[in-house]
């Protein structure tokens, strides 16, 4: 039985929640869903720069586990771009 998950402090809400190619329309294309924590872990460490301890601190997780949704982000965002998916992030908190 896995542990129970720790609530994250998450303080970015985003005013889009979809980036798709230009030129196609979203009803045809593939989907990838970017989850609250994993735009909140990019925006502290990518945009405000903040190395992964610093982050995981204003989070309130472990440096791990900051580590762990980094990845996870990272490489949904790099599948979208180069596979050409929409991006769809998940308000739900």
């Amino acid at each position: 039985m896995p542990r129970p998950r720790m609530p994250r402090c998450l303080r970015f809400n985003p005013n889009v929640y979809y980036f798709k190619p230009r030129g196609i329309p979203l009803r045809i294309l593939e989907e990838i869903v970017l989850k609250a924590d994993e735009l909140e872990a990019l925006k502290l460490y990518e945009v405000d720069g903040l190395d992964q301890i610093e982050a995981a601190k204003k989070m309130k997780i472990s440096q791990s586990t900051f580590a762990r949704i980094l990845d996870s982000a990272n490489k949904k965002v790099a599948n979208a771009i180069i596979s050409g998916k929409a991006i769809r992030i998940d308000n739900s908190r």
